[in-house]
């Protein structure tokens, strides 16, 4: 898959994902990436004249201040929605943290599934918010939002299940759409980051890399499973402050 920015590993556009209803989700509304630390020069020009307005951060503070994000010139609303869960793979990369504490953090990895339901649990507001910033755009120009996270998969990937699946697409094309991370970030990105991890005093076992570099169906499976046994997608926005105004343009503009 060609990447839209060049420098990233793991940037696409939601647009095409098929509906349950019918039709497709719209292009040029919601885009994910992985972070934008590496952008090329040809990549800085991509996302500047992209119809991107608005950039949410999933990061950490720390994880930002390490890899700061390389953004064009042009004025870009950059929305930082800090999400604990997902975060170890920027930790256990980060100078700041101890080598001990990583190999503690480690020991104790979560399954997949696990951590994104922890993510459902604790971080209702800022998907919340990433779902009211695409309903109502800030840039009456430059609408689309792009979401990102490090690697694009976790935290990013647990986004926008969420807004696909409240505008009705269709459960399985959202989570291929989930599922085609492992494949972008294989090869140069997994291996210089398990190669890091190691480098740490982290034994890289199978839990480890998957942690770090998989996307497999049934961990967001257990996910989406369980906004189901909350209502579905929709009662989980609501109970977060999203109202059905909001709701329906949400519908429109990514929905189609």
């Amino acid at each position: 898959m060609t990447v839209l920015f060049a420098g990233t590993y793991n940037s696409r556009d939601t647009g095409g994902i098929p509906l349950a209803g019918g039709g497709q989700t719209q292009a040029g509304v919601l885009l994910r990436s992985d972070a934008l630390v590496a952008l090329t020069d040809v990549g800085l020009g991509e996302l500047d004249v992209s119809p991107i307005g608005t950039i949410v951060d999933f990061r950490t503070a720390t994880e930002r201040s390490e890899a700061p994000d390389r953004l064009p010139p042009r004025p870009l609303d950059t929305v930082h929605l800090s999400v604990l869960e997902g975060a170890m793979t920027g930790m256990a990369a980060s100078p700041q943290v101890s080598s001990d504490a990583v190999k503690a953090a480690m020991a104790q990895v979560p399954t997949l599934a696990d951590l994104y339901v922890g993510m459902l649990r604790h971080g209702a507001a800022s998907f919340a918010r990433v779902a009211r910033l695409v309903a109502r755009p800030t840039d009456g120009v430059k609408r689309a939002v792009l979401v990102h996270c490090t690697a694009g998969k976790d935290r990013t990937g647990v986004a926008a299940a969420v807004l696909l699946d409240a505008v009705g697409a269709q459960r399985d094309a959202v989570i291929a759409d989930y599922t085609l991370s492992q494949q972008n970030l294989a090869g140069e990105w997994a291996e210089r980051m398990l190669h890091y991890i190691a480098s740490r005093g982290v034994s890289v076992g199978p839990q480890v890399e998957q942690l770090v570099t998989a996307t497999p169906p049934e961990a967001m499976q257990a996910a989406l499973g369980w906004l189901d046994d909350q209502g579905g997608s929709v009662a989980y926005l609501r109970a977060a402050g999203i109202g059905d105004d909001e709701l329906a343009l949400l519908r429109a503009r990514l929905g189609g």
